[in-house]
């Protein structure tokens, strides 16, 4: 059956007008939608319910055919299931890779989830991953979140970011990198949509957090800051959600919680790919139901409360593992924002210089010193950068920084001493002694970071410090 865009409206069930949905997330009326299923009734049903709000549908019972319109012309939204005859959902999606024209956003509706099938759509791009049999409602809703963030991560007409605006942050860039990543923050800012920052460690994630927050409606209130890797598992809930006066032994008295704290502002959940499963689904919880209920109470808590959250781990092969709850994922990675590491934007690393000689009172830089930093891979990111010229401000003895005052610990390569023995524990040994010895060099010694860069946590790195005697 072809695209079909003006077929009779089905019976008015299950159809609820939600036009206040699109108008909450501003949204244009005239958004195209390609609508791909082999059922008609459903391309009937959710292609009416579509065209009630305004946007312009085209339904298709042929995959073949979808992937023929996807590469005639643009679309805003691709709603497609995965089961169809001849060619599924996510191969449709891989195509869409070497479409000609400019990729929609695309909601993935299935009959069979699984979270593998739900882990590769996503990588794939898709923004959202609907499990059938679902309401209406829950299609319109999705349209509208997909529409909004394809409008929030489209080209400006107002052009890139400057960031002159989050310079006041620590935030220093004008590659197309970070000025791409600022624009989308400067828009993403005035929402309420839950943000989810990836980067490496050093990248300035708590930065953008920062800048974020005042950039926002909500810049009067506080902006409440938790490292979740920081704090040990069984005193976390107690730290997000708060307790009652003898809720634990120790608890003399009741305390209020971070996300009671943050009530009417904003809370930043840094390496929130570090919570323990058992905390998963009440940050989950938080997230849908806007409420929690501290340790030992037997009342429940509302809140208002935007969340950002950091990472660098990669939290869809953590969904994918089953070390990370896959509906939490989702509900984190409304808004995603990347922040790309220094390597990728070395026509950065002068202005970053400038700025942090500024901060740290230092000179001028010669351009041999310059040169090396412009050589230097930069594991640890900008904040390795700072930490170097920090120490060089400090070494100089002349008005200029000289190349010998920016030496910088290197890694050896992969082609560097041969492993040890053929023992297999000596071996492993000797990568947990050079991983750690080389992530702390890389990082000048800070703990936490090195911790970060190796991706396991502090306490963690505290025990291979102690076995292999490198505190």
């Amino acid at each position: 059956m072809g695209p079909f865009s003006e077929l009779p409206a089905p019976p008015r069930c299950h159809q609820h007008r939600h036009s206040a949905l699109r108008r909450f997330h501003g949204m244009a009326t005239n958004a195209s939608i390609l609508l791909a299923d082999d059922e008609e009734k459903i391309v009937r049903l959710f292609g009416h319910a579509l065209r009630e709000e305004g946007y312009e549908v085209v339904g298709t019972t042929c995959p073949l055919e979808a992937k023929t319109l996807l590469r005639q012309r643009p679309f805003d939204l691709f709603v497609v299931d995965n089961v169809m005859p001849g060619i599924t959902g996510l191969e449709l999606l891989r195509d869409l890779h070497d479409a000609p024209v400019e990729r929609p956003q695309v909601l993935f509706m299935t009959g069979h989830p699984t979270i593998e099938g739900a882990v590769e759509a996503m990588k794939l791009g898709a923004f959202d991953y609907l499990r059938k049999p679902f309401e209406v409602e829950q299609l319109l809703a999705a349209s509208a979140r997909a529409l909004q963030q394809r409008a929030i991560f489209a080209p400006s007409s107002r052009g890139l970011a400057s960031g002159d605006e989050f310079e006041s942050c620590g935030i220093v860039g004008r590659s197309n990198a970070v000025r791409c990543v600022l624009e989308q923050a400067r828009v993403v800012a005035s929402s309420t949509s839950t943000v989810l920052i990836n980067g490496e460690t050093g990248t300035g994630k708590e930065l953008l957090a920062r800048a974020i927050h005042r950039l926002s409606p909500r810049r009067t209130r506080p902006l409440v800051k938790v490292n979740c890797a920081a704090i040990p598992d069984n005193l976390l809930e107690s730290e997000l959600f708060g307790h009652t006066r003898g809720a634990f032994t120790g608890a003399l008295s009741s305390k209020r919680g971070r996300f009671a704290l943050a009530d009417g502002g904003s809370i930043f959940l840094d390496e929130i790919g570090t919570l323990g499963s058992a905390l998963q689904p009440k940050i989950l919880r938080v997230l849908q139901e806007r409420e929690f209920e501290p340790l030992g109470a037997e009342r429940t808590e509302h809140v208002d409360v935007r969340v950002i959250a950091a990472t660098n781990r990669d939290l869809a092969g953590m969904v994918s593992d089953g070390r990370f709850l896959q509906d939490l994922y989702y509900r984190l990675n409304v808004i995603p924002l990347r922040l790309p590491p220094l390597r990728e934007r070395p026509e950065d690393i002068p202005a970053l210089v400038e700025h942090f000689l500024r901060k740290h009172n230092g000179r001028g830089i010669d351009d041999s010193a310059m040169k090396v930093l412009m050589r230097h891979g930069w594991p640890g990111n900008v904040r390795e950068l700072e930490n170097t010229i920090e120490r060089a401000v400090v070494l100089a003895t002349g008005r200029v920084i000289g190349p010998e005052c920016v030496a910088i610990p290197t890694l050896p390569s992969s082609d560097g001493p041969p492993l040890p023995s053929m023992s297999l524990k000596g071996n492993v040994d000797w990568v947990e002694r050079e991983t750690v010895r080389r992530a702390l060099a890389a990082v000048h010694g800070v703990k936490k970071d090195a911790a970060s860069l190796v991706g396991i946590s502090q306490r963690a790195l505290s025990y291979y410090l102690s076995k292999h005697d490198l505190e």
